[in-house]
């Protein structure tokens, strides 16, 4: 079991994980999308007891009855969301987040009822490794 870090884009918020991952997914749903604003967002799944801020104190938000956002009040990063309605115990965190997100590749997509529709296809578009030539 390896040491996860991350934070929110000021600095102002730091964590760490140290537990075993349950899922990494990527969501397609509204919710998500608004709170974000990005077609996608990745969520990493762990036990709740696994993640200890190290520093900072994420505000809380709560985003419907049961579901709390936890972001950073300085700069907005989304961090964390937790429901123990329906997920007791459990904690996500938004992969982007880690200083190395590619150490936790993503396993699936999820609420891709509510998925944009342009997004069935994004992968389909042309690439650049930084912005496009200017005609």
């Amino acid at each position: 079991m390896s040491t996860i870090t991350g934070g929110c884009h000021c600095g102002a918020i730091r964590y760490q994980v140290e537990g075993e991952l349950i899922v990494h997914a990527l969501c397609h749903c509204t919710d998500c999308r608004r709170h974000a604003g990005a077609p996608v967002v990745g969520w990493a799944m762990y036990a709740e007891d696994a993640v200890k801020v190290t520093k900072g104190q994420p505000k809380v938000y709560a985003s419907s009855e049961h579901g709390r956002r936890h972001f950073c009040a300085d700069c907005g990063t989304g961090l964390f969301y937790t429901n123990a309605n329906i997920m007791p115990g459990i904690i996500d965190i938004q992969s982007a987040t880690y200083d190395d997100p590619d150490a936790v590749p993503a396993m699936m997509h999820i609420q891709t009822a509510e998925r944009i529709r342009w997004m069935e296809r994004a992968h389909e578009l042309p690439i650049f490794e930084r912005y496009p030539p200017q005609a």
